[in-house]
């Protein structure tokens, strides 16, 4: 899957979702899926924008439920973000258990397991920055619950590679598989792989029932692990001063919405933080997918450094930038972003928050 960095690619996407068959088919390889994400993750749409085109739709409820409902799972897990903060960078309910190192299982990065589906889905991320959300399972649960890792630098390995990067859905979902966020660990077998990713394989160390797994073995081919490495290639700065009389707009990795303020004459930057890409380095090709995104946005200007060296360099303009977690240490007006509902707050699970958040996006006549 190639995703375009044209002004128009998200709304293309958009107009071609069908509610009715991602329910059905989402699971599998070749799914219904909407492809949406990476476009979500760095703000260019928001999940409420893809709900009101869903809802547009005029169908049941029981036929566009299921897709609103993972609409609803991406803004969970920013509220869990909003509360904990850099705490989502740690064990979040309880201890990971069976832990033997923080590295990765070299195998992964190598995609070199032997399951043949994993191993195809690992080599497809590193050209693409894409991997099904189902397979992400799989990889999460190979790596962290058999191959025994802790499940942070994993889960930085895949952020780092994926277009969709959101540090949030993607550090707690790794938690929810390894059971440090969740009541039990996530297994999936190979019988389950192969139904879900087209595939026949056997005789692999997850061909087995899943009674297995109530005390799995530590297959050899996950026991050499490696050191995450990952440096962010930043781009030179671009910042060529502003009209201190007009506002600035600060853009960054999880804000490239192209109608933010569009009918206004602004100042418009693009901040990438060194300190912020030190902590969630990214690839080349997620970098260059960010900065294909920014220049749909009329007269943006790169600055690469922190926000402080920025701010003294403004000369006096207002300056307003979105609400995100990662942007807590910025100065001058925040705005909202769009969530999906009013319902705001820290949940201790998601089907907690979905009670409440349900009742404000399912037809009242449903």
């Amino acid at each position: 899957m190639k995703f375009s960095i044209e002004k128009d690619a998200a709304e293309k996407l958009l107009q071609n979702i069908n509610p009715e068959a991602y329910g059905r088919s989402r699971n599998y390889k070749n799914g219904a899926v909407t492809h949406l994400s990476p476009y979500i993750s760095r703000g260019v749409i928001s999940t409420k924008t893809v709900y009101h085109h869903i809802m547009k739709m005029d169908l049941p409820w029981y036929k566009v439920q299921k897709l609103v409902q993972e609409l609803a799972w991406r803004d969970y897990w920013q509220l869990v973000w909003q509360e904990k903060g850099v705490g989502i960078d740690e064990d979040l309910k309880r201890p990971q258990e069976n832990v033997h190192h923080h590295k990765i299982p070299t195998a992964i990065v190598e995609a070199n397991t032997g399951i043949t589906a994993v191993d195809t889905a690992i080599r497809e991320l590193y050209e693409t920055g894409y991997m099904h959300n189902h397979m992400r399972m799989y990889v999460a649960s190979i790596a962290c619950n058999l191959g025994r890792a802790h499940w942070r630098e994993p889960a930085r390995w895949l952020y780092a590679h994926l277009l969709d990067g959101d540090w949030a859905s993607n550090a707690l979902s790794w938690q929810w598989v390894a059971g440090s966020n969740a009541n039990k660990k996530y297994y999936a077998n190979q019988e389950n792989i192969n139904n879900y990713f087209e595939s026949d394989q056997q005789g692999t160390f997850l061909d087995v029932p899943y009674e297995a797994f109530d005390s799995p073995d530590f297959p050899d081919v996950l026991k050499p692990n490696t050191e995450f490495q990952c440096k962010t290639p930043l781009p030179q700065s671009s910042f060529e001063g502003v009209n201190p009389a007009k506002k600035t707009l600060i853009y960054n990795y999880y804000n490239l919405d192209p109608k933010w303020h569009n009918d206004e004459d602004a100042n418009r930057i693009l901040l990438l933080e060194p300190s912020f890409f030190e902590r969630y380095p990214v690839s080349q090709l997620c970098m260059d997918f960010v900065l294909g995104l920014a220049r749909n946005i009329s007269g943006i200007q790169i600055f690469t450094g922190e926000f402080d060296d920025l701010l003294r360099q403004l000369e006096g303009s207002v300056v307003s930038y979105k609400e995100h977690p990662t942007t807590r240490h910025y100065q001058g007006t925040e705005e909202p972003r769009d969530f999906l509902t009013d319902v705001k707050g820290y949940f201790p699970s998601f089907f907690a928050y979905w009670k409440h958040a349900k009742k404000r996006l399912a037809p009242k006549d449903m």
